[in-house]
């Protein structure tokens, strides 16, 4: 526990981490990595070079310092990061050394107003919420580790399948390679893939959401194909696409995630999707069908055009139930497209399309795409009155703010 003086202090920077906190955090990774290279074989070198992971770590330490005197408050932000963490494989023994480099980066950017007063209180705080996230994601590696079918680390799983889905996404079918059970996840939760691609010194992992619905005997991500190697994002998905075929091995850890579907509940559902953001979806979709199949479901699917629509007859097979209704957005159909009606709507969904299509009264929102659609989408729903606890939604990344 921290003592009150320490807390204060603490409590006393937040103007000063809200002023300068992408900079503490971007000069952060720079002293750590240069220190530590070996890291960069779990951290995502395309959220780093994109600003994104520097972005979502200095909205972390915000918080942390604003709720430094009730941690349970941020205890939901903690646990989406646990996730993540055991996903990709961080254990306790890479605290210290973030610690330590966060500290030195404090010293740095603020310089003299970084006096040993405010270093100390940063580090009796850092301890305790290093503390939290280990013991958080003990019990995380533990459940994955012990569930039937469960692993620790990465197993290898062959490309039992490997399926073109539309102009930009494929859908990889993997199977474990020893044959034994494969853990059972939540529709909504992911996967990590690790990559060693030649020429690059160091390994690559990416999370990719689970497309189909649990229970069977494989898991099925559907990756879209990044434009370009030059894009920090387009190594890994080029590589997919390009080099990896049926037969091949890739390393996987088990299932993580806390973007999941309330199956417990029975109220209406609403699923709305940009782009390759219909992953989770999909296994939503499938799963209430699956699972309960009573329960009212709407599915909203925005896409450029049918060539980089992913997944539609599958959809499409689902929507002939009487309790699923499925919409499709083109925002640049083609004139194909336009002669075979193979779109609802002509456009972005809009707050007006979802007031006269879509029930409010007792729905769940879950949504996930593009930055840009997705706070469209929570400014919608929130300007409908959707109360918050009803609003769930998924960014492909580090976290962000659909406020801003």
């Amino acid at each position: 526990m921290l003592d009150q003086k320490t807390i204060e202090i603490i409590k006393s920077t937040v103007p000063v981490l809200e002023k300068h906190g992408e900079t503490i955090t971007t000069t952060f990774y720079k002293l750590m990595f240069g220190n530590h290279p070996e890291l960069l074989n779990i951290f995502n070198h395309a959220n780093q070079k994109q600003g994104r992971q520097q972005k979502a770590l200095a909205g972390t330490v915000y918080a942390a310092a604003m709720y430094i005197d009730n941690l349970e408050a941020i205890l939901p932000v903690v646990k989406q990061i646990a996730h993540k963490h055991r996903s990709l494989g961080i254990k306790p023994e890479h605290y210290p050394i973030v610690g330590k480099h966060l500290l030195m980066a404090i010293k740095e950017v603020l310089g003299d107003a970084a006096t040993d007063e405010i270093i100390d209180a940063w580090a009796q705080a850092y301890n305790v919420i290093a503390d939290a996230f280990i013991s958080v994601e003990a019990e995380m590696y533990d459940e994955a580790t012990s569930q039937q079918g469960g692993w620790s680390g990465f197993r290898n799983f062959v490309v039992d399948r490997k399926v073109v889905e539309s102009d930009v996404i494929t859908s990889f079918y993997l199977k474990p390679e020893d044959q034994r059970d494969i853990a059972s996840f939540n529709p909504g939760q992911y996967i990590s893939i690790k990559l060693e691609i030649a020429g690059e010194k160091f390994t690559h992992i990416r999370q990719y959401s689970l497309s189909d619905a649990p229970g069977k005997e494989y898991y099925r991500i559907s990756v879209k194909k990044e434009s370009g190697t030059a894009n920090p994002d387009g190594m890994v998905s080029n590589y997919l696409h390009d080099h990896v075929n049926e037969g091949d091995i890739l390393k996987v850890s088990a299932p993580a995630g806390d973007f999941i579907l309330d199956t417990n509940k029975t109220t209406p559902v609403v699923l709305l999707s940009g782009g390759v953001g219909l992953t989770p979806m999909m296994s939503m979709l499938k799963t209430v069908v699956e699972v309960q199949p009573e329960r009212k479901v709407t599915f909203v699917h925005a896409a450029s055009n049918s060539n980089v629509h992913a997944l539609r007859s599958e959809v499409e097979e689902l929507t002939a139930l009487d309790y699923v209704n499925s919409y499709v957005f083109y925002d640049s159909p083609t004139e194909e497209d336009r002669l075979n009606k193979r779109f609802d709507v002509e456009g972005y969904i809009t707050r007006e399309w979802l007031k006269d299509h879509v029930s409010f009264e007792e729905s769940e929102f879950y949504f996930c795409g593009p930055v840009p659609f997705m706070k469209s989408i929570n400014r919608s729903l929130k300007e409908l009155g959707v109360n918050e606890s009803r609003i769930h939604f998924e960014f492909f990344g580090p976290m962000g703010n659909l406020e801003e």
